[in-house]
Order: structure tokens, then C-alpha cells, then sequence
């Protein structure tokens, strides 16, 4: 019953998706790349969400949960934040600019070299940690629910091997041969299916705390566990307060407002109208993600205590403990919908970055716009192959790997988000500013994080990774506008309206962005 279920909400997902871009034009770098410039407020919202979405967050985040309690729900609600500014500010200029990849507008603000290193930065990060990670925590979390090993009579590594390179194939082909619009419509179908499968989990654990009532099952849970909902971290906790108002929200803003994959489902939009309205629905939405990635972490501490020797343990563990026999399919269903998100969407703007930022630019500058998406997609497999390869042997690295993932991306994602920001707000910063400050941010952060910090002074009297992103990101906007003064551009830089699309804002944005925000400061304020 489970496998049927399972292969049945499978099957419809690619049926919908298949009958929605049959008629799609994928031979041009806009309906290819960008879904025909056509993707509406719901598509962008739902893919948003689904991408940003999946096993290493939902098992990983749950885990920290159960260790630490709510102050992780940072990762979540702030979020919505960062949306709600790159809706406000960002969007309207990348949308303007016409671009297609963030990289594009920093070849047309700096140069050609600035937008290359950028892109090879992006695929780096992508390549070495993103695709492998997602694909290692999605076979994991699909053999544990299905049993595969024992279901296929084969070793626990054999099984990984076969269900890395099972998501890896069904996962390339919505991101090669369909097109970003294939992923949105995909991730759209797929997000409604984790938002009700997500949320059956804490409903069917306070009801099992509560013996059938929710309400009695939130009061005993936040009478007996006081200490798990507390929003406010100290000094020694995962997310100690002050990096919420230094660290995080860069990181934030580069997740939401400047990264590849994440971006690319609002750069596709119809108009800056609808546009607007993806981001803002998501950043609505993204308010409740503690419900499905924070509260089971609390319920499972509840429930089991200090039974669990990993925390990472107990969101399958939960799972198994109280959703209902019949609804394990569906709900594996939606995961692998997750999973396949994560992993299609990376490799996605993967194919972009290569096609449009490499390859056009550096290897056939002649290239028609049928040859260059051939090209992306050509890259695009050889990457899948390559991550389906590195990603089982990732069961053979240190332990604390899914740990240091933020810590680690902030070797590039500070230095993109410096570059970025400092384009869009200043007119006479040159290109050479930017280079230094880009290649700067990655050697400083990489000394710092991975020398100094375990080799010279010891992690435990170290500044945390957060307030270190905050400091270098200061320092080399102060290095570029230090630059810029001495050595500026001959020429003001003025952003080119391409008339790509209609970029009159929504009546709403302020009002829908102001309440937004208030409504995360309030839940801060109630949990301190």
C-alpha cells in the first residue's frame, strides 16, 4: 500500500508537469532558463518554498530542534524578512535590468571577469556541497522509510548507491530536458503536498502528547519543556542572539535575494507585479515553516528524551512513531518531491550559469540560442553524474559534515552579497573593486574559519561564524567604496530598462512587506 501510494502521487506530480510545458518553447535561453518569462505569484511561491525545502533541512533543522528548542526557528522566520527586502529593493532591479542570471548584471555593472568568477563561485558551491548533500540526505531519508536494503536484499551501501543515482536520473531529467518551468510546476504540485504532509506530523504528535486533544497536547508540551521555547539564544547556543541582527540576515538576504537557484523562480516572472506577489506569499507562508521544521524537533525531545544518541534520529524516528500506516507513502511521496526540488532546481541554475555566463561568453561568443542551451544541458549531465558519484561517498566523511554546511557556504555567499549590494547602491565603484573585494571575502573567510579558528586560537574562544560574515562583509564594502573614491569609473553606472517585462510594482507590496515584518518581530517578542 505504501510503494502504491508512494508511486501513485509520483506519477501524477510528472503527468501534471509533462502536460503544463508540453507546449513550451525550451530552444530559447528565456523559455529554457526562465520558463518563457511567464511564471505567475502561486508558481513562484510554491517553488520558492519547495526548493528551499528539503530532507537536510527538514531532518537537520528538526534535529537541531530537538537539541536546542525554538531559537533555530531563525533560520525560518527571518527569512521572510529577507524576502520581503529583496521584493522591495532587488527585484525591481534585476527585473529592469532583464537579466537572466544574477552574474549578468554584475558583468553589465563591473565587467566580464567579475561575472565569471562569480558564476565559478556559484557552480563550486553547488558542485562540491549543495547537489551531493541533498542527494545523500534524500537517499538516506527514502531507504529508512522504505527499508530499501532489506526490500532489495543488498548492503546499506549498495542501497545508497542505487537510491542516490534513482533521485539523481528522475531529478536531471525535470531540470535538463524540461526547463526551469518543469521544476516550478513540479515544486507548485509538490509544495502543497509537504505543507499537508509537514504539518500531519506535529498534528498527529500533539494529539498523541495531548491523548487526542491538540490544545492539552500544546500546553503539556510547553508546560513540561519551558526551556525549548525560548526564541533568544545566549552566548553558547547555535544561534546566539546578537547574530540575528549581524550574520543571519546577510545570509538571509544572499539565500533569498541573490542566489541562483533561488532567485531564477523570480526572475522568470511574468511581470514585477507577480513577481512581487511569489515573494511576499512565500515570506507569508515561510512564517509557519517552524511548524514543520522546528515543532516535531520539540515534540520528539518530548517524546522520546535522551533515548536518541543522534538528534538528527528524530524526525524519522516521529514519523514512524505516529502518522498512521496508510499515510507513509503519500508523505514519502511529498519528501522525494523535496528532495527532487532541492536537487533539480541546483542543477537547473547550474545549466544556466554554464550556458549563459561560460559558455556564450568564453568558449563560442558566436554561439545561436539553440547552441547554447544544448550546451547547458550537455554540462548539466555531466554535472548529475559527477554529484551522483561524490554524493554516496559522503558517508564516509567526518562526522559534523551537515553542521558546518552554513559555515562553509559563507566562503562565497558573503563575498557574492558584498559585490551585489554594493553594485546596485553606488554609481562610480569600479570593476577592479569588485574583484579584489570578491577574492578577498573568500580568502579571508576561508583563513579564518578553517585556520585561524581550529588551528591558531580554538573554536571555543572564537567570535561565532555569523558575527565573522558581518565583519568581512563591512570590511570589503569598505575596501570597495575606499577603492572607488581613489580609482572611480570614468562613467556613472546607470541601470538600463530593457522592457523585458512590465515592471509596475503591486499596489500592496508596503502594506503586505510592513505586515509581514511585524507579524516575526511579534513572534519574537511573544517567545522571549
Amino acid at each position: 500500500m505504501q510503494i502504491i501510494s508512494f508511486l501513485g502521487f509520483t506519477a501524477l506530480v510528472a503527468i501534471i508537469s509533462y502536460l503544463a510545458t508540453r507546449k513550451s518553447n525550451e530552444d530559447s535561453s528565456d523559455g529554457y532558463f526562465l520558463g518563457g518569462r511567464s511564471l505567475t505569484g502561486v508558481v513562484i511561491a510554491g517553488s520558492l518554498l519547495l526548493t528551499n525545502l528539503s530532507t537536510e533541512q527538514i531532518v537537520g533543522l528538526n534535529g537541531s530542534a530537538f537539541k536546542e528548542g525554538i531559537l533555530v526557528m531563525a533560520w525560518e522566520t527571518l527569512a521572510a524578512i529577507a524576502m520581503v527586502v529583496t521584493a522591495v529593493f532587488l527585484l525591481p532591479r534585476y527585473l529592469k535590468g532583464g537579466i537572466t542570471t544574477v552574474p549578468q548584471f554584475l558583468e553589465k555593472r563591473y565587467d566580464k571577469m567579475t561575472k565569471t568568477i562569480t558564476s565559478g563561485l556559484f557552480l563550486s558551491g553547488y558542485v562540491v556541497v549543495l547537489l551531493p548533500i541533498v542527494l545523500y540526505s534524500g537517499a538516506l531519508a527514502i531507504n529508512s522509510m522504505f527499508n530499501v536494503p532489506d526490500m532489495l536484499g543488498v548492503s546499506k551501501t549498495a542501497a545508497l548507491w542505487i537510491t542516490v543515482w534513482g533521485i539523481g536520473i528522475i531529478g536531471s531529467v525535470y531540470a535538463i530536458f524540461g526547463g526551469l518551468k518543469a521544476v516550478a510546476v513540479s515544486d507548485t504540485i509538490n509544495a502543497v503536498g509537504l505543507l499537508i504532509g509537514g504539518l500531519l506530523i506535529p498534528f498527529f504528535g500533539l494529539l498523541a502528547i495531548g491523548e487526542g486533544s491538540i490544545g492539552d497536547g500544546v500546553s503539556t508540551l510547553m508546560e513540561i519543556n519551558p526551556d525549548k521555547f525560548k526564541a533568544l539564544g545566549g552566548p553558547e547556543s547555535a544561534i546566539p542572539f546578537g547574530t540575528i541582527f549581524t550574520g543571519m540576515m546577510l545570509v538571509q538576504l544572499f539565500y533569498w535575494g541573490t542566489n541562483q537557484a533561488i532567485i531564477q523562480r523570480a526572475l522568470g516572472a511574468k511581470n514585477l507585479k507577480e513577481g512581487q506577489k511569489g515573494l511576499l506569499l512565500a515570506s507569508g507562508i515561510k512564517i509557519l515553516g517552524p511548524l514543520i521544521v522546528v515543532l516535531p524537533g520539540i515534540i520528539a525531545f518530548h517524546m522520546f528524551g535522551d533515548t536518541l544518541e543522534n538528534p538528527d534520529e528524530a524526525y524519522p524516528r516521529l514519523v514512524t512513531e505516529v502518522l498512521p500506516a496508510g499515510s507513509v507513502g503519500f508523505f514519502a511521496a511529498v519528501l522525494f518531491g523535496a528532495i527532487l526540488s532541492s536537487f533539480n532546481s541546483a542543477l537547473n541554475s547550474s545549466v544556466t550559469l554554464f550556458g549563459i555566463d561560460i559558455y556564450k561568453s568564453h568558449i563560442n561568443k558566436e554561439a545561436t540560442e539553440k547552441q547554447t542551451v544544448f550546451a547547458g544541458k550537455s554540462f548539466g549531465m555531466v554535472l548529475a553524474i559527477l554529484s551522483m558519484c561524490i554524493a554516496p561517498l559522503i558517508a564516509n566523511a567526518p562526522d559534523g559534515l551537515f553542521g558546518y554546511l552554513q559555515e562553509v557556504n559563507g566562503c562565497y555567499s558573503i563575498p557574492i552579497l558584498t559585490i551585489i549590494v554594493v553594485g546596485y547602491l553606488t554609481k562610480y565603484v569600479p570593476a577592479i573593486a569588485a574583484k579584489v573585494a570578491i577574492i578577498s571575502g573568500v580568502v579571508l573567510y576561508s583563513l579564518s574559519q578553517f585556520v585561524v579558528k581550529p588551528f591558531v586560537v580554538g573554536a571555543d574562544n572564537y567570535p561565532h561564524f555569523l558575527h565573522v560574515m558581518a565583519i568581512l562583509f563591512v570590511l570589503n564594502v569598505i575596501i570597495m567604496l575606499i577603492i572607488g573614491k581613489l580609482y572611480p569609473r570614468k562613467e556613472a553606472f546607470v541601470l538600463e530598462f530593457t522592457k523585458q517585462v512590465d515592471i509596475t510594482p503591486w499596489k500592496h507590496l508596503k502594506t503586505v512587506g510592513i505586515a509581514i515584518c511585524v507579524i516575526v518581530i511579534g513572534i519574537y517578542v511573544y517567545f522571549s
